[in-house]
């Protein structure tokens, strides 16, 4: 008797450079406790924000694919600079998938700012990107925004630096010229850059308010979430191009998620259907 692989349930497919869409992984599970979520860290790839914009599309592409191939019926680009390079390419790949970006609220920030200056911490990638000009151009008219890229905060954030002397030196110099410039809103430009609020917080110091998108995201995927309620507990599937052990550490301490295994993705020339994750139950 022939034997056949029953498919995977649906689920919501979410990836980043690295560990920063955790973030936005997070404010999904919250959003939407019942549906199974799949979280891919293209850790051997990271920095994006270092990258070229074709380099970060193929890989999009491809993990995008592999998502699919996992059971994935809504995509998020939990990464800025993904968004910024990729989204468009992966709209065109797949025209009928529902797909959600994530990019810097530049609007928001303009509404919340209370003397019209306003920072943008993002990835130099994320900056440098023709979408982030066009926000600029669409939002930012009459408003004085100081757009700081933040080479090497990424990195610091994937070594678990999350309060360290180093990191705490590196955001004194990014945070210096918006000081400076009296900004008094500051919108976190990087999925990455929450894992950190609370040390950029105290750079900036408390008069200064800082905005982050996560929450945004995970609303928009909820209103485009049309599939059918699955049966037994919702699982978090966890895969990273890099060490999927350092993955499954950081987000235990991270997110306070324990017992959570990840699983490798294939390597970048392999087929992306190759490789399947583990699934496990858990909370947020």
């Amino acid at each position: 008797m022939n034997q056949t692989t029953p498919l995977p349930r649906p689920s919501i497919g979410v990836f980043d450079s690295g560990v920063g869409g955790l973030t936005v992984l997070r404010e999904l599970r919250r959003e939407l406790p019942a549906v199974d979520l799949r979280y891919v860290a293209d850790t051997a790839h990271a920095p994006y924000g270092q990258r070229s914009a074709d380099y970060i599309a193929a890989r999009s592409l491809a993990i995008t694919q592999y998502l699919l191939d996992q059971g994935a019926r809504l995509i998020v680009v939990a990464c800025n600079t993904a968004t910024a390079h990729a989204i468009a390419a992966m709209r065109e790949r797949w025209p009928t998938l529902p797909i959600v970006g994530t990019e810097p609220g530049i609007k928001p920030a303009v509404a919340a700012s209370r003397n019209g200056r306003i920072g943008v911490l993002a990835t130099p990638a994320t900056i440098a990107s023709e979408r982030f000009k066009s926000l600029l151009q669409r939002h930012a008219e009459g408003k004085q925004i100081v757009a700081q890229p933040c080479p090497g905060l990424v990195d610091l954030i994937e070594a678990g630096e999350l309060d360290t002397p180093a990191l705490h030196a590196l955001l004194a110099q990014l945070c210096a010229p918006l000081r400076e410039a009296r900004v008094d809103t500051v919108l976190m430009g990087c999925t990455h850059y929450p894992l950190v609020q609370a040390a950029l917080q105290r750079t900036l110091g408390p008069e200064v308010q800082l905005l982050n998108i996560e929450g945004a995201v995970a609303r928009q995927a909820a209103r485009l979430w049309h599939e059918a309620a699955t049966e037994g507990p919702a699982a978090i599937h966890l895969a990273s191009s890099g060490d999927p052990a350092a993955l499954a550490d950081f987000v235990r301490r991270a997110l306070g998620w324990p017992n959570l295994p990840a699983s490798s993705l294939p390597p970048a020339d392999a087929p992306a259907q190759s490789a399947r994750t583990a699934p496990a139950a858990a909370g947020g």
